[in-house]
């Protein structure tokens, strides 16, 4: 009896002596923090439709997140606008335009916009050149 007990308190202690574990990213895609202009529209859950300039705060290639003040829920359909730099499109005014469903939600402090939105995008895109 005695053994084991002692056996424990040896295991708590090398379990404490050992390092945290190595923090793994299940994201298979590279986030890029790109605070890129956009506009979000969209269907709310009571049926009236918005639309919603934004800023997004990360982008990969499957996926963005942005803030909003209209109260979505996940599984959303949304459309983006995304408008890319000057730098990227020799000078002219190209937007980005995808869909996109919402896949998580976060709620923000009092002082930012009403919730974080993750979006999950869809295949389809396609670049629109403005005048």
């Amino acid at each position: 009896m005695v053994e084991k007990t002692k056996a424990k308190k040896r295991a708590r202690k090398i379990k404490k002596s050992l390092k945290p574990p190595i923090v793994v990213n299940r994201r298979r895609e590279w986030r890029f923090e790109l605070p890129l202009p956009a506009e979000i529209e969209g269907q709310l859950p009571q049926g009236e439709k918005f639309r919603e300039k934004t800023i997004l705060e990360n982008i990969s290639s499957t996926g963005a997140y942005f803030s909003l003040d209209s109260s979505l829920v996940v599984g959303s359909k949304v459309n983006l606008s995304i408008e890319l730099p000057p730098q990227m499109t020799e000078g002219r005014k190209v937007k980005l335009c995808l869909d996109g469903v919402t896949v998580r939600l976060e709620k923000r402090g009092k002082k930012a916009r009403k919730q974080g939105v993750a979006v999950r995008f869809k295949k389809d895109f396609r670049f629109q050149l403005e005048d």
